[in-house]
């Protein structure tokens, strides 16, 4: 989803380096102990939008840290603008791309990687762009932990039957599965926690599905 650009966020990202690390050098990995200031466990949020998701998680779990990787500038500010407002100093954000994943983190180093509402790039010649294509799961793979998982989350069911399919023909094992994930059993529903996307398109009756997904231990 495309945010209209918003001046203030680009002051406000520019005004706070130690909460936003922007385009950083994808040749050198960063150090996230360092910038959180203690080695607790990461996960990490591909593609946040305004950021509903991972603030209310970091804000629930002080215990870990939260990385925000976003692209778009506008994102990061609106982001940025709940951490402060929260004191959420176990919650990053990155500005860069999800295809330089393995470049930012280091070697089994995530506990958690979170792919929610991804742009489906439904035309055939844009499968690589995917979110779930086989180059970015072997990404992902390299920054989890053996014990790390992936979980996913979409309103489209299209990318979600490629998705399932992808991660199957890599060899991972799926520990849930839901095509209607608003009607699953309520200890399930309750811990969901909402996209702001997510919760307007649910409000409609629409399905959300989601999965999570283990590679194989090695």
């Amino acid at each position: 989803m495309r945010l209209r650009n918003k001046p203030w966020a680009v002051k406000l990202v520019n005004d706070h380096p130690e909460s936003v690390l922007q385009n950083p050098d994808p040749d050198k990995k960063i150090d996230w102990a360092e910038r959180f200031g203690n080695d607790h466990p990461i996960e990490i949020e591909v593609g946040s939008g305004k950021g509903h998701f991972i603030t209310t998680l970091a804000e629930m779990h002080p215990d870990k840290n939260y990385v925000a990787l976003e692209l778009q500038t506008t994102a990061a500010g609106i982001i940025l603008r709940t951490k402060l407002e929260k004191g959420l100093d176990n919650l990053q954000i990155l500005r860069g791309d999800a295809a330089d994943i393995n470049s930012f983190f280091g070697k089994n180093t995530t506990d958690v990687i979170y792919l929610n509402f991804s742009d489906p790039w439904p035309k055939t010649r844009h499968e690589k762009r995917r979110l779930t294509y086989k180059s970015f799961l072997s990404k992902y793979e390299e920054v989890l932990k053996p014990e790390g998982h992936i979980e996913f989350k979409t309103d489209n069911s299209g990318l979600f039957a490629y998705s399932v399919q992808s991660m199957n023909n890599y060899g991972m094992f799926f520990d849930f599965v839901s095509v209607d994930l608003h009607h699953e059993k309520p200890e399930i529903v309750e811990k969901n926690i909402e996209t702001e996307y997510e919760h307007k398109f649910a409000a409609k009756g629409n399905p959300i599905y989601a999965l999570h997904a283990h590679f194989e231990t090695k």
